[in-house]
């Protein structure tokens, strides 16, 4: 047998993916308890596994639906697809936009781009930390806000810019972003 084949061969037993002979992730038992999380990846990836490059449209449909990509849920996506759980990890923490922690009720995403920095998005994001009580990857104590930064937005002629809930905002001020912060947190009640 040629070393190609035999990986071949693995793969297709899942004995590449580190599974037992039961087909099963490792560390998981036929009977183990489905979480709530782990039920709703599996119904998503036997939706979307025969589609050409699945992968992405299945990312973007758990942290759709949960919010984020839990940890525990990476193994069942790479058994769904055939893949090693460190070529779905890879792909989670190479897009900066899936998440694999939950998020504060609103996310805030303050464009730190060179345009915006000319146009003082330093002074805004420092104001943004200050009125959030929280800094960059973080969620305000009250589970309210997620601050994360984010490389242009494309507003560049309309700096500095954020988005809201994946709204955008532009030609902001700590004023203004005091205002829109008022608006939304009034909008969610």
């Amino acid at each position: 047998m040629i070393k190609g084949q035999a990986r071949v061969d693995l793969a297709s037993t899942g004995a590449a993916r580190g599974t037992q002979d039961s087909g099963l992730p490792s560390g998981t038992t036929q009977g183990a308890p489905c979480t709530p999380a782990l039920a709703t990846v599996q119904r998503i990836v036997a939706a979307h596994a025969q589609q050409p490059g699945a992968l992405l449209p299945i990312l973007h449909a758990v942290q759709a639906e949960l919010g984020h990509v839990p940890p525990d849920t990476v193994q069942a996506i790479a058994d769904g697809l055939n893949l090693s759980r460190a070529e779905v990890h890879g792909v989670i923490t190479f897009y900066p936009h899936f998440r694999q922690a939950p998020t504060g009720r609103h996310v805030v995403e303050l464009c730190r781009a060179e345009s915006c920095q000319a146009m003082g998005s330093e002074r805004l994001a420092e104001h943004a930390r200050k009125k959030l009580g929280c800094d960059f990857h973080a969620t305000s104590a009250n589970g309210a806000y997620t601050l994360e930064p984010v490389y242009c937005l494309g507003l560049c002629a309309q700096s500095p810019a954020m988005l809201i809930d994946g709204v955008p905002y532009a030609r902001l001020t700590p004023k203004r972003f005091d205002k829109i912060l008022g608006y939304v947190t009034e909008a969610a009640k």
